[in-house]
């Protein structure tokens, strides 16, 4: 049995179909239905079709990914998606041959029936060279190395990562790049150094601060409000959780009875491990009352912010702003 990366779209924008619907999908909507496209000669004359101007090696890309899909993809396969929306993987085993859904949304009409496993994997429990792999700059690969298979379904058991390899596959740079990033976060700031960073990309967006002192904090590791003297509103309860596993639901209604304990309208709950699916199901009822981040959210603050925090914070975050070619990901 194999390993497949699988994507749902440059942004997730497919993830969450795919994840209700039980479905691995791929987009390349110029493709018509390939039931009958039964070998890659007859794919790669069916996307030089639909892909009259592209060269050669476009051509090439598009047939072995989507012929990856078509038509190597077995049975029994494992898959792997990298969430967009949540730092986790899902992991899912294929029940079925390649199908056309002309029901499905243009973007997702090519698709394998896939049992999810486990769909709350976080990325930080994942080997870095797993995630070298997952990386990869591709929306369908086999990942072969280092014992994936093995390894992908040790994850599944709750199996510790592994030292890290190299990557076979052109990376991801930014998701690579944001990856070290929360790893580095995750090392360095636990507890009540990671609310102490929160509270620094709070200032740096203009807000005034209290931060708790470490130890009991009566349910809000930091309040913080607007104007001079942080009396206006928004007034926000912080609470931070730098634990690796995901939070539950009973932490996200904990903080919406703080609120009032200390007069605060508005809260902010950040989790690096992440969010449950029962947090995210009720954070759209409270969704103007409390919002969530979660290690991607908080990597992305710290990037908008980064140049007003003060000099010894990004002494103990260095980072330098580069420029790079990104290879295109067809789909």
């Amino acid at each position: 049995m194999a390993v497949w990366l699988v994507r749902a779209g440059q942004r997730g924008v497919r993830e969450q179909l795919a994840l209700e619907q039980n479905l691995s999908v791929i987009g390349w909507v110029e493709l018509p239905d390939l039931a009958q496209v039964d070998t890659r000669e007859k794919l790669e004359a069916v996307c030089k079709e639909a892909y009259p101007d592209s060269p050669p090696n476009r051509i090439a890309n598009y047939v072995g990914q989507v012929w990856a899909f078509r038509g190597r993809i077995q049975e029994g396969d494992l898959v792997v998606l990298p969430l967009k929306s949540r730092p986790f993987l899902a992991i899912g085993e294929v029940t079925g041959p390649y199908k056309y859904r002309k029901d499905l949304p243009e973007d997702a009409r090519h698709t394998r029936p896939t049992r999810w496993l486990k769909t709350d994997i976080p990325r930080s429990a994942v080997g870095q060279d797993l995630l070298y792999s997952l990386g990869a700059f591709m929306t369908v690969c086999q990942i072969t190395r280092n014992n994936a298979e093995r390894r992908i379904r040790a994850l599944l058991e709750g199996t510790k990562k592994l030292s890290a390899q190299p990557p076979e596959e052109p990376l991801d740079i930014e998701q690579y790049a944001q990856d070290q990033l929360k790893e580095y976060i995750s090392r360095k700031f636990r507890g009540h150094e990671l609310a102490g960073l929160v509270n620094e990309l709070l200032r740096a967006q203009g807000y005034k601060t209290h931060l708790a002192p470490p130890g009991s904090d009566a349910g809000a590791d930091i309040l913080a409000g607007s104007g001079p003297m942080g009396f206006d509103p928004p007034r926000l309860c912080i609470q931070v959780k730098s634990q690796d596993s995901p939070v539950d639901v009973g932490v996200l209604r904990d903080l919406q009875g703080t609120l009032s304990n200390f007069g605060a309208e508005q809260g902010l709950l950040v989790s690096l491990g992440g969010f449950k699916s029962t947090v995210l199901a009720e954070a759209r009822r409270v969704y103007f009352a409390i919002r969530l981040w979660d290690s991607t959210d908080l990597v992305q603050n710290l990037l908008d912010n980064y140049d007003r925090l003060p000099e010894e914070v990004r002494a103990e975050l260095p980072l330098k702003r580069i420029w790079a070619l990104v290879p295109q990901r067809a789909e």
